[in-house]
């Protein structure tokens, strides 16, 4: 999921600074655990979503950090994850963009599925360090962009979007930028599991899965999730 930017200012510091207590932020809140729909993938995952959510609150609020999306296996990600696993001729031999990676969970598989270059995209500073943990813990080669993507188009083949239409805002964004970019010729693929601003009307179903997910951050335990074409 892509964090909505914050209205917070900041303190600055040094990257290796900022790094470090990223890192180990990480590693303190989190198990090192492999999600259900794509248990060939390891990753620093939070146990208890309530508890962490409050420790992000109290600990980072006065720095404007947002929620920790990065900390749990999404459906629409497990879902496109599985997909890419399942069917590498999607991305093998091709550039990757993960837009909003959260864990980087979907941008490992591609990497796993022989993408020849993957970034991950996020603007939380947190999924940067824990991307980049995940990807070493699986031997995945993944580059991290910080920067906002939405309009932009650096060349990739295929456009990997796990989760995103959870938000009205973030969503009336998206659709103009991903139709922009499936005329031009990327492959864009949307792992969803029900979202409520999902554009039914621009999509083609490519496969459903049964996902087993958090009662702490869903209404039930397994998630239809689709993982559908851009057109």
């Amino acid at each position: 999921m892509q964090a909505l930017p914050s209205r917070r200012s900041t303190t600055p510091r040094s990257g290796a600074q900022r790094t470090s207590k990223l890192d180990r932020f990480i590693l303190d809140n989190t198990t090192f655990a492999f999600p259900p729909h794509v248990p060939s993938i390891g990753l620093h995952l939070a146990s208890e979503a309530h508890d962490l959510w409050r420790r992000t609150e109290q600990e980072l609020a006065e720095i404007g950090l947002p929620p920790p999306f990065w900390a749990f296996a999404w459906a629409g990600g497990q879902g496109l994850a599985r997909h890419i696993l399942d069917r590498p001729a999607l991305v093998a031999g091709k550039t990757v963009l993960d837009f909003a990676t959260g864990s980087g969970v979907v941008a490992i598989a591609a990497s796993k599925a022989g993408a020849i270059r993957v970034v991950a995209a996020d603007t939380d500073p947190f999924a940067a360090a824990a991307t980049r943990l995940n990807a070493a813990a699986n031997a995945a080669s993944v580059d991290f962009s910080g920067a906002d993507m939405v309009g932009r188009d650096e060349g990739w083949d295929c456009v990997l979007a796990g989760d995103v239409f959870y938000d009205r805002a973030l969503a009336d964004r998206l659709v103009p930028w991903f139709s922009a970019l499936v005329r031009r010729g990327a492959d864009v693929l949307v792992g969803d599991p029900g979202r409520a601003y999902l554009p039914a009307g621009k999509l083609a179903r490519l496969a459903e899965y049964q996902v087993p997910v958090s009662l702490a951050l869903e209404d039930c335990e397994i998630k239809r999730t689709t993982v559908w074409r851009f057109t």
